[in-house]
């Protein structure tokens, strides 16, 4: 039996639900990063107690910077789903960038914006 070329449209539709479900919760985490970071839902009376002012700066900088590289990894992250549809649609999903060969199923529903195979992955490091 010759070895598949790409997956089929039914597997190809399994995989759509996964990614849309991670895109939604992606999504999710993305706009609370977004609401932390412009202080949504703030009480509004954060410089009340001066004392503690110059003590928590530094605090609230470094939590801020946390919360734009975590908003910045999470945008990365949609886009990369984001492409994954477009390669559904494209019936391109699934197939390794580097060998050509399809990227195992367990691989795609653990990772399923992937576009290495394990065996590429490990040959770039």
């Amino acid at each position: 039996m010759a070895d598949k070329v790409r997956y089929s449209d039914e597997e190809l539709q399994e995989f759509k639900q996964i990614i849309l479900e991670k895109l939604e919760l992606a999504r999710r985490d993305y706009q609370q990063l977004m609401d932390s970071l412009s202080n949504k839902g703030g009480n509004g009376v954060d410089d009340t107690m001066p004392t503690y002012k110059v003590l928590e700066e530094g605090s609230m900088t470094q939590t801020k910077e946390e919360l734009t590289t975590m908003a910045a990894r999470q945008q990365k992250f949609i886009q990369s789903l984001q492409a994954a549809l477009v390669r559904i649609e494209n019936k391109t999903y699934g197939i390794c960038r580097v060998t050509g060969k399809l990227i195992p199923k367990e691989r795609l529903r653990a990772v399923p914006h992937a576009t290495l195979s394990i065996e590429a992955k490990m040959a770039r490091k």
